[in-house]
């Protein structure tokens, strides 16, 4: 399995180049894992900007979402303390985990539609105020 990795806006494919790689191999689907670190505290940690996130996420990357978005504080620990997330969408899902005890998101978006991945990248890294990220792609067959 391939796998394209960067450090926010490095060599992620564009939209284009996923529709046609993903047409070219006959995947599945794309996974994206988006690691935000240094994020905006209140942000991170407040429900309503997490839903706000998701809506506009998904409408900017024209993904179609099924149901209300799931947002529940979890975490006795304080290692692992926060927010999860999950969004089902027509094509799949997206989910994350906001850590508290380092103000880091971590973003997945799973769909078997083609997705412009930097834009998530951008978007996502902007809306929470993070200072760095790691992004991993990988193709689903």
């Amino acid at each position: 399995m391939e796998k394209t990795q960067g450090v926010c806006l490095g060599s992620l494919p564009t939209k284009r180049e996923m529709y046609r790689e993903a047409a070219e191999k006959q995947v599945w689907g794309i996974a994206s894992s988006i690691d935000i670190y240094d994020c905006d505290p209140e942000t991170i940690r407040s429900a309503d900007k997490i839903r706000e996130f998701v809506e506009k996420l998904c409408d900017l990357i024209e993904m179609k979402r099924f149901g209300e978005t799931i947002v529940v504080h979890f975490g006795e620990e304080e290692r692992v303390a926060g927010f999860s997330m999950v969004q089902l969408i027509e094509t799949s899902l997206i989910s994350a985990h906001f850590a508290n005890l380092t103000n880091t998101v971590y973003l997945d978006v799973f769909s078997c539609k083609p997705y412009a991945l930097e834009t998530v990248e951008k978007f996502s890294k902007e809306f929470f105020k993070g200072k760095k990220c790691v992004t991993q792609m990988k193709y689903r067959y």
